[in-house]
């Protein structure tokens, strides 16, 4: 929500600083909507980056810090025991584990391959669609300096600036 909160004051400072011709305000802007399109480009692309095996140490080490509550609820909720097949500790979850699947079938499906399923669709979903904004930014950027160093059309023709 603070994130939604900033980008809505960024873009009503733009808009105030295009309807009045404010060329210091829209310089302001310029920079603050570059510096949000170099966060957004590097975070996109490291969405789009991301292999399979960090995606797995990932899920790996929230699975253990984790609450047994919240572990139960992923279990019911993805319908699924354990998070990957690590003897010992995978048995310890799966003896714990509410899921239905454990009631239906003697072998449930690993938690870890469908959180893994999951995470890489919305990863890639993620980079593509701040990707787009991202360069609807630079656009924003582009339009704002040719727009920033045009001349006052309320301003004295004489002037010179």
């Amino acid at each position: 929500m603070a994130v939604g909160v900033f980008l809505l004051l960024i873009a009503v400072a733009g808009l105030v600083g295009a309807v009045n011709h404010h060329q210091v305000l829209l310089f302001f802007y310029m920079i603050i909507l570059g510096l949000v399109f170099i966060f957004q480009f590097v975070i996109s692309c490291s969405c789009l980056a991301i292999n399979r095996s960090k995606q797995t140490d990932v899920i790996n080490a929230s699975w253990w810090v984790m609450s047994n509550k919240t572990r139960d609820e992923l279990e019911r909720s993805f319908d699924c025991c354990g998070l990957f097949n690590l003897t010992t500790l995978y048995q310890q979850d799966y003896d714990f584990c509410t899921a239905i699947c454990k009631s239906q079938s003697p072998t449930c499906q690993m938690c870890g391959e469908k959180f893994l399923k999951h995470s890489d669709e919305a990863l890639k979903i993620l980079g593509g669609v701040g990707l787009f904004f991202s360069f609807t930014e630079i656009l924003g950027v582009w339009l704002a300096m040719r727009f920033r160093n045009q001349k006052d059309p309320r301003a004295n023709p004489s002037a010179f600036l």
